[in-house]
């Protein structure tokens, strides 16, 4: 089963988040469920890197009760995200029996914060300026997504833009 980003997006969205190695066992019994197929580890972990850095998921630290197995880090369903749950994946939260996860969308927020502001640097000092355009999007959407302001990240781009 080769997922896209907002397929995984949609599957941690089931959960409210997911550990990785919950997103792959998810994953591994839809792709069963469809056709007795099964979830490629390396096409598995290329997709959440994309969708990471695309901020169609978030990564999210946890510090309480809302994490994972060991407040392990979750997967949550990120700002870009038009999550999308694949056909044969509609039971899986029956069938693993994970309790549905209720996140601090303030802490949240602040995760995907910081993984921005380390984005619109890394894009600033390559002088990369199609990222800069991407992040400059990601901005607004960050910001109906949390509650969020991300104009100096944003004022940050631009002026790169205009050099």
């Amino acid at each position: 089963m080769d997922a896209t980003a907002d397929e995984l997006a949609g599957v941690v969205d089931l959960f409210g988040g997911l550990t990785r190695t919950e997103l792959e066992r998810a994953l591994a019994e839809a792709a069963y469920r469809a056709d007795g197929g099964s979830v490629e580890a390396a096409a598995l972990e290329t997709a959440i890197r994309d969708a990471l850095e695309s901020f169609a998921l978030v990564r999210y630290e946890p510090d309480g009760d809302d994490g994972g197995p060991d407040d392990e880090a979750l997967l949550v369903a990120g700002p870009t995200a038009f999550p999308t749950v694949p056909e044969d994946a509609e039971d899986v939260p029956h069938i693993l029996e994970i309790d549905r996860r209720r996140l601090d969308r303030e802490a949240l927020g602040e995760a995907a914060g910081e993984r921005l502001r380390e984005a619109v640097e890394t894009a600033v000092e390559a002088e990369n300026a199609e990222r800069a355009r991407t992040l400059i999007d990601v901005t607004y959407d960050l910001e109906a997504w949390a509650p969020i302001d991300c104009t100096d990240e944003r004022r940050r781009l631009e002026e790169r833009l205009e050099e």
